[in-house]
């Protein structure tokens, strides 16, 4: 009786229901923190060829820094998208994957090296350009088509990801057909873009996209409260005072550049955020998006650099990363899919 009465006394109307899961939480995620930083550390400098001692030794540090920086970059626009995608949408399956951002990104490269070839390509694969019109047209194709969609008469989130499926099924379909009638050159220098991988970054993109993912980080953070309760459904969140339309839409913004950046830096990821967003529904025991964004971002961050380290370095398998990562993805996609039985 004493430890039922001592337990009810325990237990709060906070983030947490009691100090206990407070202090499991943050022992977690220092813990998660800290072994990524040990990773990264060991991305940088672990089976260096060159001796610690040469002037070549820093060089080959830096190179290592681009692919390490796009990482993080990838970890904060997947993580913080899908979780906040879902929780907008109020379904924990869906991903913003089904908003078209691969299929889009696909057809840009396979339409450049159709329409105007081999040299073409490279030379835009090579400069800041390219990035910034592959982000302003995957933002700009989100806003104008899903926005509208939400405005319309036909305005809910069901009709805008089916329109969603439809447009990315019809653009696999034109860059399918047009790779098809590709030369056998021309298709093995567009499939090494077509994965994702960190080798496609290029720091020139750096100084455009750290400032675009750190602001809408912020703003997504500064948001969370009010995402606390969009997260109860359109007639929770009404009943409570706050514009549901207004606030996926809003969300919808971000989510777009956050997942323009991140496919246009290193290309498709497409099960990454949901096996992050579905690792983090576990770890964290709140449902307050405060704690969920830092433990997202820590699960995912930890993830990219882990299956790196190990691929590059263990087992020497440097082009299966990004395959082992959506393949570990889809394999949670279809366990949650089937337990939950809907989508």
């Amino acid at each position: 009786m004493s430890e039922l009465v001592q337990s009810k006394k325990d237990r709060s109307a906070k983030a947490f229901r009691t100090k206990r899961e407070a202090r499991n939480y943050w022992i977690l995620l220092i813990t998660l923190f800290a072994l990524s930083l040990l990773i990264s550390y060991g991305l940088l400098v672990y089976n260096n060829p060159v001796p610690i001692d040469s002037p070549s030794f820093l060089p080959v540090v830096k190179r290592r820094m681009v692919a390490l920086t796009a990482m993080l970059i990838s970890a904060v626009c997947q993580s913080l998208a899908t979780v906040l995608f879902q929780s907008s949408t109020n379904n924990r399956i869906i991903t913003p994957s089904l908003l078209g951002f691969e299929a889009l990104y696909s057809t840009i490269h396979t339409g450049i090296i159709f329409f105007f070839g081999a040299t073409v390509f490279i030379q835009f694969n090579g400069g800041v350009v390219s990035f910034v019109f592959q982000t302003v047209i995957m933002v700009a194709m989100c806003l104008l088509l899903y926005g509208w969609l939400l405005r319309g008469k036909y305005g809910n989130l069901q009709f805008m990801l089916l329109i969603g499926i439809i447009i990315g099924t019809g653009l696999r379909s034109i860059s399918t057909f047009m790779r098809h009638l590709l030369a056998p050159s021309e298709f093995d220098l567009l499939q090494s873009r077509l994965f994702g991988s960190v080798s496609n970054a290029n720091a020139d993109y750096f100084p455009i996209a750290i400032p675009i993912v750190v602001v809408a980080a912020v703003f997504i953070l500064v948001y969370s409260n009010k995402l606390n309760v969009l997260s109860l459904g359109k007639s929770g969140s009404t009943s409570l005072g706050v514009n549901h339309q207004f606030g996926v839409i809003y969300s919808l913004i971000l989510v777009s550049v956050l997942m323009s950046v991140s496919t246009a830096l290193v290309g498709p990821l497409t099960f990454y955020g949901f096996l992050v967003a579905t690792l983090t529904y576990q770890a964290v025991p709140t449902y307050d998006h405060k704690y969920m964004f830092p433990m997202a971002l820590a699960i995912g961050f930890l993830i990219i650099t882990a299956s790196y380290f190990f691929m590059y370095h263990i087992f020497r398998a440097q082009g299966v990363v990004s395959i082992i990562i959506e393949m570990f993805g889809g394999i949670l996609f279809l366990v949650v899919l089937l337990r939950k039985g809907r989508l």
